[in-house]
């Protein structure tokens, strides 16, 4: 197996902890940091104090080698249901609240009018603040299809959700990354773009 991080399933992370140029441990403690994303570890590291290391800085899982490709899918998708079940129903963003059961968005205590399609794009958007969304990914996720790259479908859909979620308040939580896509994240007034 490469020594080399991947990622699958989706919103899961699975390395080896014997990275070429950095120590697995120390990639975990900083992951650790900044995101809860599910981790499995995978190693020829099998001692005791390896396997507690790991769980102990933030694995999810830890598996040593060799192993079974279908024993490693199965702990993927068990993974993959822990993370799903524990999921939050209310996410947060500075002043923006959303409530994926309720399927209502606050702003600074006022409530967004949106449509289903305007809150389907924006608990995307929340549930993945932080991260640059392509036109692509961002048709996938919301729209359960493919595209064609020309149409203008993901513009006039982020234009609209933008004068509705940003357009009255001070800050900004929608950002266009130029030949990239877009993020959302509270940025510095200096940063507003």
């Amino acid at each position: 197996m490469a020594r080399k991080a991947c990622i699958w399933p989706p919103n899961s992370i699975d390395y080896d902890v014997m990275l070429p140029k950095r120590d697995g441990f120390s990639v975990l403690k900083a992951l650790r940091m900044r995101k809860s994303t599910p981790v499995i570890m995978l190693t020829a590291r099998d001692h005791v104090n390896d396997r507690v290391r790991g769980l102990r800085e933030g694995a999810d899982d830890y598996l040593t080698k060799p192993f079974s490709f279908l024993e490693l899918v199965e702990r993927l998708h068990a993974l993959s249901r822990r993370t799903r079940s524990q999921e939050s129903t209310l996410i947060s963003v500075g002043d923006l609240f959303v409530d994926l059961i309720g399927r209502r968005a606050t702003r600074d205590g006022v409530r967004l009018d949106l449509t289903a399609k305007e809150f389907q794009l924006l608990s995307v958007l929340a549930r993945r603040q932080g991260d640059i969304l392509s036109k692509a990914a961002i048709t996938e996720l919301v729209w359960d299809v493919n595209f064609d790259s020309h149409t203008n479908v993901v513009e006039t859909a982020i234009k609209r959700l933008r004068a509705k979620l940003d357009g009255p308040f001070p800050s900004k939580l929608l950002h266009t990354v130029r030949g990239m896509g877009y993020v959302f994240e509270v940025r510095e007034e200096a940063e507003q773009s």
